[in-house]
């Protein structure tokens, strides 16, 4: 193992890699569904190639043998000689999984496990054409043997083996000063320039194909086998200025391979190119007689193009360490902090040209700090791009039919929350498949088809971000969840008789609650929705139920698009200010405390209908506050987390302000319900609530 290599290199190794990685998980599954997609069988040949090609230079033996049995598999299946099915997907993306894990390995620097010897078998195995299935493949596209007079111009096998066998004998018959010529760059692997044949030779050899129509073993003036006719390697020759006789797509492959060696042709791309300019050739002039025709190379044409294409990407593009973004942000951080201060100083000064200064520093700190937000911002399609090898694996394993549909995958978010989603999205996931979808036989009789739909949205609502996982399976049955509730012990039977269907539904993310009578790898456990909702909660989001027994489920978390710079209500307890993350706060009013109620020991409200707890978090933040004292009537602030709402007693409301979280100190650090500290406009220091912290501790 090449880890003593240059640690630059390395590291862009796994930058590059890493990414590619990511999208032959999304590629694979979606081959499945489109076994016949050309662009999508190249894309993944390509993606193994260049892993193969990045960890050869690493001299990361292990990882460069699995690519190179899986690239085998690519190149079978791109030549259309095996089709696609389940059971070799299941082995390609078992490769892919080891893969995955020995790229672990190299960015951990531990010692590589080579993939299990019965894997690499598996995939030479796949790497065999599929017996005599595609034998006839292209004989059925190859037309009968032509005429001197036929218009297509094509050759039988027979002639395309003697055309070949005569090209060999002439290579050996030329000089060698006339057999040098300039080295075609197109081959894949980089083939030595020994391997291929001179311009002239390949003139020669096209104009064979299509200067008569037929074989023609005749010996031309200079040696090649017979006259010199315009020739290109876009499959445009001038053949076509004499009645448009072309070889077929296949032939054309065959002899570039028999020229190079298998695999040693001109890339995808490159090919493409020919073919989709065969179509509408441009005209060109014809030769005179007794006069060869000019001589088109398209070589240079070729190799120029993508340099042109792709120098822009490069010139636009830079990579830049994460903590450099960290540093800007707290930066501008700082600088949020200094204009709420001149804000608040501005407000109090009767200065006009002061007004005017404080309102522009106000709006270029806005833009400032919303494009250094921008360069944190990740599309949610890093954490998507998994869900649908989970999805086609939980299916098979389930031996449901599920299809995932997703949508809102360019949403952005900060990066932070991008890695923060990953698990609670994939709890979310697996748990409509395993508990949602319905198996292929009930839905039938139910009169569905018989594959379910898993949909995934992600869209952005002012300073939030709105997820969502619908699927059109089963259902919630309320009932059942307030019998499961009184076995597990959560409720007794009356409290259970009082939820309200919102509730009930709220009961899958209680710790130990499971609707599976029996535990498997999957579920039945009562984890994984409890993890969802306390990560969801340490992300100051919320969390929503709906469900339509027979119709399905629909889950909505709401998150704030960064954690860095957070909207706050600012708020007074006795003289000390405090910091509400507005993504918590639901809505605020005047409310006279007499009117409360006692419900099982607890001060509520009631508000429109709805039952609220009621709070005086004076009595948890300031020491020795006064009981006695507080007012008749006070402001209300109902907050939200997870699922669960809940009303706090302020005794002042000072208004909205964005703050930068600071950590506290270690001496306070882990101090119950807070989340950090802050500074006012005002120069003063405030302590921003954790809302979930302080009810878990205090209530």
């Amino acid at each position: 193992m090449a880890f003593d290599a240059d640690e630059e290199i390395l590291q862009d190794f796994l930058v590059e890699a890493g990414e590619i990685l990511e999208k032959l998980s999304e590629q694979l599954v979606d081959l499945e569904q489109n076994p016949d997609d050309s662009d999508l069988l190249n894309a993944i040949f390509r993606g193994f190639h260049t892993v193969k090609g990045g960890a050869g230079f690493l001299q990361l033996d292990a990882l460069v043998n699995c690519c190179h049995s899986a690239e085998n598999v690519f190149d079978i299946l791109r030549n259309h000689k095996r089709k696609v099915d389940s059971e070799l997907m299941d082995v390609v993306l078992e490769a892919l999984d080891n893969v995955n894990a020995m790229f672990d390995q190299v960015r951990n620097h531990d010692e590589l496990t080579p993939a299990p010897a019965e894997l690499i078998a598996a995939l030479d195995a796949l790497a065999e054409p599929q017996g005599a299935a595609s034998a006839p493949a292209a004989p059925a596209e190859t037309p009968a043997a032509p005429s001197a007079s036929d218009d297509q111009g094509d050759i039988t096998d027979d002639e395309f083996e003697q055309l070949l066998d005569a090209l060999e004998d002439e290579r050996s018959s030329v000089p060698a000063a006339e057999a040098k010529a300039p080295a075609q760059d197109n081959a894949e692997d980089g083939s030595a320039g020994g391997d291929e044949i001179s311009d002239d030779e390949f003139e020669a050899l096209l104009d064979q194909l299509h200067g008569k129509g037929q074989f023609d073993g005749g010996v031309a003036d200079e040696g090649t086998p017979a006259d010199q006719g315009p020739s290109t390697d876009d499959k445009a020759p001038a053949g076509q200025s004499g009645g448009d006789k072309l070889i077929t797509d296949d032939e054309f492959e065959n002899l570039l391979d028999q020229l190079h060696g298998k695999g040693g042709g001109p890339t995808q791309e490159e090919s493409a190119k020919p073919a989709s300019g065969a179509a509408e050739p441009a005209p060109e002039p014809k030769p005179e007689p007794g006069k060869p025709a000019p001589v088109v190379k398209p070589e240079k044409a070729e190799t120029k193009a993508p340099a042109k294409d792709n120098a822009p990407v490069a010139d636009t593009t830079v990579r830049v360490d994460t903590k450099r973004l960290d540093d800007i942000m707290n930066m501008v951080g700082e600088l949020v902090l200094v204009r709420n201060r001149l804000q608040r100083l501005g407000s109090e000064s009767e200065d006009e040209h002061m007004h005017k200064a404080v309102s522009n520093l106000d709006v270029v700190t806005t833009d400032l700090q919303s494009a250094v937000m921008q360069t944190r911002m990740q599309p949610i399609k890093k954490v998507f791009g998994r869900f649908p090898r989970v999805v086609r694996d939980l299916a098979r394993s389930l031996k449901k039919e599920v299809s995932l549909v997703m949508h809102g995958e360019d949403t952005d978010l900060d990066k932070n929350l991008v890695e923060a989603l990953s698990d609670p999205l994939v709890h979310l996931v697996r748990n409509s498949v395993d508990h949602g979808i319905e198996a292929p036989d009930v839905r039938e009789n139910a009169g569905k088809p018989r594959g379910g739909t898993v949909t995934l949205n992600a869209e952005q609502e002012g300073d939030h971000i709105l997820l969502s996982i619908d699927d059109d399976g089963a259902g919630m049955d309320p009932e059942v969840l307030r019998r499961k509730a009184v076995e597990k012990g959560i409720y007794d039977q009356d409290a259970a008789d009082r939820l309200t269907e919102g509730e009930c539904f709220n009961l899958i993310f209680a710790a130990g609650f499971s609707t599976k009578d029996q535990i498997s790898d999957v579920s039945g456990r009562g984890v994984g929705m409890d993890v969802v909702k306390t990560k969801i909660s340490q992300l100051n989001g919320q969390l929503s139920v709906e469900s339509e027994l027979g119709i399905g489920s629909r889950i909505v978390i709401k998150v704030p698009l960064t954690l860095a710079i957070m909207p706050t209500l600012m708020i007074v307890l006795g003289d000390q200010a405090f910091a509400l993350p507005l993504v918590n706060v639901v809505e605020i009013f005047h409310l006279d405390l007499s009117k409360t109620n006692i419900v099982d020991g607890r001060e509520c409200i009631v508000v429109r209908d709805k039952v609220f707890p009621l709070f005086h978090i004076k009595r948890w933040l300031v020491k020795d506050a006064p009981i006695e004292s507080e007012p008749e009537n006070a402001h209300v602030v109902i907050v939200a987390m997870g699922t669960r709402q809940v009303g706090f007693v302020v005794d002042q409301l000072v208004g909205q302000e964005e703050v930068v979280i600071k950590p506290l100190g270690r001496a306070l650090q882990g101090t119950p319900g807070m989340a950090g500290a802050t500074i006012t406009g005002d120069g003063r220091i405030a302590l921003i609530v954790d809302v979930p912290s302080l009810l878990q501790h205090y209530g």
